[in-house]
Parts: C-alpha cells; sequence; structure tokens
C-alpha cells in the first residue's frame, strides 16, 4: 500500500460514500438478525415456562448462563480467525449456523434441547461482532468511526424491535391457523401427517423467524468486499501483520480504560439482559396482558426507543467530540443515571400508559452507552488487534452480563415472590403454586388465587428495580474509563 492511498484512506476511508454506506447498512442488518434470533426468547418467555413449567429461576438459567458460556468460549477463536483469514465469509457462515439453530429451538421437545439449541445460536453469534467492527474500522477514518459504529450497534435494539413485533405477532397464532395457511399456498404436502393443532405458536415463530439466515448470509458473502486491513489508519500502523492473541492481550491489558470500559459495559449488560429477559412475563403478569399486545404494543416500541437512545449515543459522541475528546468514554454514565430512576418509577407505576412513558425515558438513556464500548475498545489498540480485542471484550460482558444477569433477576424474583406469598398468609402455598393457572385460570387456584398471582407479579416487579441500581455502579466505571482514555488511546506516532 502506498503512502498516498493511505493517507488518503486515512482521510475518506475505503470504497466510495454510497458503497461504504451500504456495507454499515448491510452489516448493521446482519447484527439486526442477531438480535431478532437472540432476543426472541425473551418475547416468547412466558409461553414457555407454561409449557415446561419454568420457575423465575430456571428461565434465568435457560436465558442466561448456557448462552454466554459458549458466546464468551467461541468468540475469541472465531475473533482469531477473522483477524488472520476473510472477515465477511467468517460471518457468513456464523449467520448460517445461528439462524439453523434458531429455527431448531422451535422443535424442542423439552428443556434440555431447547437448552442445547441456545447454546448452538450462541456458537454462531459469537462470530458476528467481532470481525464487523474490524470491518468498519477499514471502511471508516478514525474522525467517522464513532458515528459508524453507533449505527451498527443500532442494530442491538432494531433487532428487539422487530423480534417483538415479529416473535409477538407470529407467537399469537394457533397452529391450526398456521396449519391452514401452510395448505393454502401449496405447501401441504411438505408437512403431511402433522396435527398442527398441537403446535404452539412460540415454536412457529422460531422456525420462521430461524429459517431465513442462510440466504441473507448468501447476499452478504456476494455483496461485500473484504478491505484492506488497516485501510483507514495512518500508513506507518503496519495493520497487515496480524496480532498473536498475547500480543494483542499485552497491548490492551496494560491500559486501564480497558478494564473500566469492560467492567463499566459488562454491569450494563447484567442489568440490560436481565431486563430483557423478564420484560415480557413483566407486561404480562402486572399489567395483565397477553403475549401479542406485550411485544407489539409495548415491547417494540420501547425497543425502537433503545435504538434513538443508541443512534443519540453515537451521534452526540461525534458532534461533542471536538469540545471533549473522552465524552465517548463518559456520556453514557449520564445516560445510566438518567435511566435508573426513570426506571424504578415505571416498575412501580400504577398504570400501563405511565409505565411505558417512563420506561421509554429510561430506555434512551440506557442504551446510549451501545457505540461507546465498541468505539473506546477499537480506539485504544492497533487496527491488527481490533477484532480480538473486541472478542475479549465481549467475553467479559457476556460472562457477566448475559452469564449473571437473567439468573441473578430470575432468582431474586423467585426469593421476592415467595416473601410476598408468605406476607399473604398464603405461605404454605408457595412450593404448590403453578403460575400458569394465573390469568383465565386463576379460579382454578381457590380463594388464595389472587394473591399469589399478584405475588407472582410483585416478586418480579421488585427483583427488577432492585437490579437497576447496578447502573451506578457501571456509571462510575464509564467515569473512571473516561480519566485515562486520552492517554490510552491508539497513537501510531508513538511507536
Amino acid at each position: 500500500m502506498s503512502d498516498t492511498t493511505a493517507s488518503n484512506g486515512q482521510i475518506t476511508g475505503f470504497g466510495t460514500k454510497g458503497y461504504r454506506s451500504y456495507v454499515l447498512i448491510a452489516l448493521m442488518l446482519i447484527y439486526t438478525l442477531n438480535f431478532i434470533d437472540r432476543t426472541l426468547i425473551s418475547v416468547v418467555a412466558q409461553p414457555i415456562i407454561n409449557t415446561f413449567s419454568l420457575n423465575d429461576t430456571q428461565w434465568g438459567l435457560l436465558s442466561g448462563p448456557p448462552f454466554a458460556l459458549f458466546y464468551a468460549l467461541m468468540g475469541i477463536p472465531i475473533a482469531m480467525w477473522a483477524d488472520r483469514s476473510n472477515r465477511v465469509m467468517v460471518i457468513a457462515v456464523c449467520v448460517i449456523v445461528w439462524s439453523i439453530m434458531t429455527a431448531l429451538c422451535g422443535m424442542a421437545t423439552g428443556f434440555l434441547w431447547l437448552l442445547l439449541f441456545r447454546v448452538g445460536v450462541a456458537v454462531g453469534e459469537a462470530g458476528c461482532t467481532p470481525p464487523a467492527n474490524s470491518i468498519i474500522t477499514d471502511y471508516y477514518p478514525p474522525k467517522s468511526r464513532a458515528n459508524a459504529i453507533g449505527i451498527y450497534s443500532m442494530g442491538v435494539t432494531l433487532g428487539g424491535v422487530l423480534a417483538q413485533l415479529f416473535g409477538g405477532t407470529i407467537a399469537s397464532i394457533k397452529g391450526a391457523d398456521f396449519g391452514a395457511w401452510i395448505n393454502s399456498i401449496g405447501l401441504g404436502f411438505m408437512f403431511s401427517g402433522m396435527d398442527w393443532t398441537t403446535v404452539e405458536g412460540w415454536r412457529i415463530a422460531f422456525v420462521v423467524i430461524g429459517a431465513p439466515g442462510a440466504i441473507i448470509a448468501l447476499i452478504l458473502w456476494l455483496t461485500i468486499k473484504e478491505p484492506p486491513r488497516g485501510y483507514s489508519d495512518p500508513p506507518d500502523a503496519d495493520p497487515l501483520r496480524k496480532a498473536p492473541f498475547f500480543e494483542a492481550f499485552q497491548e490492551f491489558g496494560v491500559k486501564p480504560t480497558f478494564w473500566w470500559l469492560a467492567l463499566g459495559a459488562a454491569l450494563v449488560a447484567f442489568v440490560g439482559y436481565g431486563l430483557i429477559s423478564f420484560q415480557a412475563p413483566f407486561l404480562q403478569r402486572v399489567h395483565g396482558i397477553g403475549v401479542r399486545e406485550a411485544a407489539v404494543m409495548y415491547g417494540a416500541p420501547l425497543a425502537a426507543f433503545a435504538a434513538f437512545g443508541t443512534f443519540i449515543g453515537g451521534l452526540l459522541s461525534e458532534k461533542l467530540s471536538g469540545r471533549y475528546p473522552a465524552v465517548v468514554a463518559w456520556l453514557p454514565a449520564v445516560g445510566l443515571l438518567i435511566a435508573v430512576p426513570a426506571y424504578i418509577a415505571a416498575f412501580f407505576s400504577p398504570t400501563l400508559s405511565m409505565a411505558f412513558a417512563l420506561w421509554a425515558i429510561a430506555a434512551i438513556g440506557h442504551y446510549a452507552y451501545l457505540g461507546a464500548q465498541y468505539s473506546v475498545g477499537t480506539g485504544i489498540v492497533s487496527p491488527r488487534s481490533r477484532a480480538t480485542t473486541i472478542a475479549v471484550l465481549l467475553l467479559i460482558i457476556s460472562l457477566i452480563g448475559n452469564g449473571i444477569g437473567p439468573l441473578f433477576v430470575g432468582a431474586m424474583s423467585d426469593f421476592f415472590m415467595a416473601r410476598e406469598i408468605g406476607l399473604s398468609g398464603y405461605g404454605d402455598l408457595a412450593a404448590t403454586f403453578d403460575p400458569k393457572m394465573c390469568g383465565a385460570k386463576v379460579l382454578e387456584l381457590g380463594e388464595a388465587g389472587p394473591a399469589l398471582c399478584a405475588a407472582y407479579g410483585d416478586g418480579l416487579r421488585q427483583s427488577m428495580a432492585a437490579t437497576v441500581l447496578v447502573f451506578i455502579l457501571a456509571a462510575g466505571c464509564y467515569y473512571m474509563s473516561s480519566r485515562t482514555y486520552l492517554r490510552d488511546r491508539y497513537n501510531p506516532d508513538a511507536l
């Protein structure tokens, strides 16, 4: 690569502006698909809980530790593979894997099979973000990366919106109606002998949403060019040499910014994954609405507000960076401190409309952090180490956030529920209480039914409110990362 080309790349980025925008949008859509398939299980949480008669601790286990562990374990070797080979191909293969596994979740015949297929989804999804971030930093020059990565990061919340819209809508379809539709389009012969009346809506949602992934992966592979590594960085950064894992670790491991960032992002994920895993059950238990209404009328709009928060976070970081060079590191702390009282007020609001308004404010403040974790993470290391650095960051986030968050919220929910049942005077019924009876069948629980079902909702309400307080610690971590960010930023001139 000539000095002139490298210098121009540092200024203009790789490819034309239009193609660069296409690549960014395509990668954002892949990330959106990633989070549709990842989030779908939380959209249909209550029907799955009812199908397999799970308590909240078991649900937290299903949606948390196994997924997080394998997502973390596979993230680093896949990122190292991406640092040494065609990153577009790596992403395409991983899209196919997680899409197939998502479809198989709908065919699970028991809790264990569903758990195993979720592990398969985790393995595939581990190969999305590290190579995608590496590609974006080669397409976009340093001055535009915060906004570009912020736009890419919108895939998290846009995926949440679409998972709510499609997942909630499809999950409300009765098996018999879906079977009749299949027959009406001439595909009934493919499912001859199937009794559609026994097929639950949540199963249909997994299969319908997971299946198209292979086609999307093919389009990605055929239309996105693999950029030269380090194209948009200064020419003396030596981007073509691939950093071994331990060399990359030595690069980011000595920088306090990385560790404060990692801890802050992990604590935010701890709260975020915990809340999203129980958002739909909260709306259904506390406010008495159905799975479709919870997803379409409330879940999807809340996810849209979260996406707006991600966009605003990236935009403000770029606009304010001239005046406040470390803004990308400390701005998330401001958003998190706004989110804490808004979330707690939303959980204890007496009406659903009031809860929704407060929840929307909280979501905007909460998700303003998302672009920062990638902008700061890639900004403190050389181009050859970026994918591995992001993989390690995601490992920490996954183990603490997704690994512990949902399980913590679930265990706390069961604890608070048991306490509420005890206070209601029906403590002797706690062990035999079947939550699936709440709703239309509450009268079958006898005179204790209303009190037991109220405790079922109140326990989750108290658990979610207590979990949100962790944001205060996360805000402190982001503030600490901002104090060392400027010193730790990657500077090829200092090499």
